[in-house]
């Protein structure tokens, strides 16, 4: 019987969304496997760290800032305890889309072009004209799930789009805009990846892009998996989620999102480091496709967690 917590809620703007995913993974975990207990990041890591000796691994539902940036793996790391996400450089990397993006062209990967500011500095809009041009995506850089993002259409729109961006984060990123065909790739794995079958992303006609209304309104986006891709294009999306969970120093799962241009580039977009967690979400929509079930899935990725930690342990070394 494996003790396990489950870490969820904290104090980010996709507070609810966790919520919702510890609900959906409590009731498909194997009770005659896993003795649960449930941690409110909110209110509850003082319980947790009282209760580490006595747990096996934690399991992260947690999304955002303070959950999925290397925080609470940071304290996990510290208690000495095996958690299902990155690690602490990799979710900090990932969670920040200037930095991630900087990461991406290192690697050889394809990313819309950006301009990075910090608030209260001065916008030249001649130059982000030119250098990302119009329309443009306005992001902040340190939230998922798209809380805060705008496609700015005209000047007035983005300037808009910049201020309620501000207002969500001390930095964000103007983005080049790329029409296409918007798509997500897993991996999942230690030493070897395994891809997972593509998804592709159809946001109704009332959406310009996967936004978080588009993501979390029943029936607003129609998603497909495996993808309407031919194979090749299928294999190169795989092939660059893999390096992007590489380029960014991940472990065990992550999601990276893409879009295929009309002129059939793949521009890599943001990735996740903690994919949302019910059985319709895209991650395990992917994992059921390959052959996991919602409940073989989590099996896998608390496996993983404790093979990690076993293998840390193993090459650790205590100086005297």
């Amino acid at each position: 019987m494996i003790n396990l917590a489950l870490l969820y809620g904290g104090r980010s703007a996709e507070r609810e969304v966790s919520i919702a995913g510890a609900k959906e993974v409590e009731r498909a975990l194997d009770r005659q496997k896993y003795m649960i207990c449930k941690y409110d990041a909110a209110t509850d890591l003082e319980a947790l760290v009282h209760d580490a000796d006595r747990l096996d691994c934690v399991f992260i539902l947690l999304h955002g800032k303070f959950g999925e940036d290397g925080t609470v793996q940071g304290l996990l790391d510290l208690l000495g305890l095996p958690y299902q996400s990155a690690g602490v450089l990799g979710s900090s990397i990932a969670m920040n889309k200037h930095v991630s993006k900087v990461m991406y062209r290192q690697a050889g990967l394809l990313t819309p072009n950006w301009m990075y500011f910090q608030k209260g500095q001065v916008l030249d809009v001649k130059k982000i004209q030119e250098e990302v041009g119009l329309p443009a995506v306005v992001k902040p850089c340190t939230q998922g799930s798209s809380v805060g993002i705008v496609l700015a259409k005209d000047e007035k729109e983005m300037l808009d789009a910049v201020d309620k961006a501000f207002s969500w984060d001390q930095e964000i990123i103007l983005e080049q805009y790329i029409k296409g065909t918007e798509i997500t790739g897993g991996v999942l794995g230690l030493e070897r990846l395994d891809s997972l079958p593509i998804v592709e992303i159809v946001p109704g006609d009332d959406f310009d892009f996967f936004d978080y209304k588009a993501k979390y309104t029943p029936g607003a986006t129609k998603e497909i998996c495996p993808a309407r891709l031919a194979p090749d294009i299928a294999r190169k999306a795989q092939d660059i989620a893999k390096k992007a969970h590489n380029a960014l120093k991940l472990s065990i799962y992550s999601r990276t999102d893409m879009i295929i241009s009309d002129d059939g580039k793949i521009y890599c977009i943001e990735t996740n480091t903690i994919p949302g967690m019910t059985p319709t979400s895209l991650f395990p929509q992917a994992a059921k496709v390959y052959g996991l079930n919602f409940s073989n899935l989590l099996d896998r990725l608390i496996e993983l967690a404790i093979a990690r930690k076993r293998q840390e342990r193993e090459t650790t070394t205590t100086v005297d």
